[in-house]
């Protein structure tokens, strides 16, 4: 216990997460994967429930890692590309009750984020490409009438990193590990 209390102070401090990211990163390298790390900044919270009865956020927040939006012309106007990361929502407690919070960060390119500062039709279009993306990766329903942007609020709970994994050569896949 002793041990895992060393390891969790160790990760708490900026410079020694960075080197065991870095080493993490070295290692699946040689497995043949490539690996990076999200840190969500904030941006804005959409409130909402989920399944019609248990309240949700989503953090609509960004990193530089995740593709700028791209916009291409198409006869009859243009479409727009707005590519988003999508980690495993997770729960968290409350602050004043007992019951767990559910929370889903949807991480944009910092360039999304600023656009939506600027324009409220391409906030709401966040918003909406935010709830379509749990929706449709999660599996859940979310209450899309009633959901509303948390005045005041630009994170909701405890940011955590999430890796992401691709493979270096997309002909080969990674070695099992022993």
């Amino acid at each position: 216990q002793a041990l895992f209390a060393e390891f969790a102070a160790e990760l708490s401090d900026p410079a020694q997460r960075r080197l065991y990211e870095r080493e993490l990163a070295a290692l699946e390298r040689e497995r043949g994967v490539e690996l990076r790390f999200l840190h969500p900044a904030a941006g804005f919270v959409l409130l909402t429930s989920q399944n019609g009865s248990r309240r949700c956020y989503l953090n609509v927040c960004a990193d530089p890692a995740v593709a700028a939006p791209q916009a291409r012309a198409e006869p009859g106007g243009r479409r727009l590309s707005l590519p988003y990361a999508l980690p495993p929502g997770r729960e968290e407690p409350g602050r004043r009750s007992q019951r767990r919070r559910l929370i889903y960060d949807v991480v944009f390119h910092p360039a999304a984020l600023r656009l939506a500062a600027r324009s409220a039709r391409f906030r709401r279009l966040l918003a909406d490409t935010a709830m379509d993306a749990v929706e449709r990766h999660r599996g859940v329903s979310l209450d899309r009438n009633n959901a509303a942007v948390l005045r005041g609020t630009s994170y909701r709970g405890a940011p955590q990193a999430t890796a992401i994994r691709t493979p270096l050569c997309p002909d080969t896949a990674a070695p099992e590990p022993p």
